[in-house]
């Protein structure tokens, strides 16, 4: 069953990849014009500071110029345009910090001063069960929110797994990425865990696409000099 769900997710997941992908905004001005469409006069959405994470989609045929791209702002709110593609860097063009090890619930990254652990676990749900909350659609009761959180990766479903531990080891710092960062996240694939640091900012990307398939999400989290700086969440497919 395992086997299974691997081959189905390799499938899923390396179709996506090949065509999306986390990416930063980088304007000498210091901000960026997302459009409403691929077209320099087109209605402004809003202003995107440089630095900010976006997550791009593959360019359109008729204009490879603009990218389509999804941004989540400060409320969590997923805001949809197109920046054209001079604005961006892909995070994937940084340095890999390559894999050593990964296995169902453990993916170890190693490469010259950087060490990243990503642990999952199993996860108990008649133990959690009180901190869910449902929400009722019409009907359709769902567990949607845990300690008050969205939930990210279950589609409605209970969760099979859960971050245990995600630990960064950059410059002689070691940090561990707090538990309430990752708490109402769940179903982790660490076999679809990867890692780009960026030498000249001192910046280091820990990227992953979670889920069983419905429901699926990509989260990309951020560690500057060795302290962690948050993380962007977003729904890819």
């Amino acid at each position: 069953m395992r086997i299974n769900k691997i081959l189905f997710l390799t499938s899923v997941l390396s179709f996506q990849w090949s065509f999306s992908q986390f990416a930063k905004i980088i304007d000498k001005d210091g901000y960026v014009n997302m459009r409403k469409n691929a077209d320099a006069n087109s209605n402004i959405v809003m202003k995107i500071s440089s630095g900010e994470i976006i997550y791009a989609f593959e360019p359109e045929e008729n204009n490879k110029n603009w990218i389509n791209v999804d941004y989540t702002d400060r409320n969590g709110n997923i805001l949809s345009g197109y920046i054209h593609k001079s604005r961006i860097k892909y995070i994937e063009s940084y340095e890999s910090v390559p894999p050593s090890s990964i296995n169902e619930y453990k993916a170890v990254f190693n490469s010259k001063n950087i060490r990243v652990e990503i642990e999952s676990a199993p996860f108990d749900y008649k133990a959690n069960k009180k901190y869910f909350s449902v929400t009722d659609y019409n009907g359709l009761k769902v567990e949607d929110k845990f300690k008050g959180k969205q939930i990210w990766g279950t589609d409605g479903t209970i969760p099979q797994t859960y971050y245990k531990s995600i630990s960064v080891k950059t410059g002689g710092k070691v940090l561990q990425i707090p538990s309430k960062e990752t708490e109402n996240l769940f179903n982790i694939n660490t076999e679809f865990a990867s890692c780009y640091f960026d030498p000249e900012n001192e910046t280091l990307y820990i990227s992953m696409v979670n889920s069983d398939g419905a429901g699926g999400y990509a989260v990309l989290f951020k560690i500057v000099k060795g302290e962690y700086r948050g993380k962007t969440l977003i729904m890819p497919f």
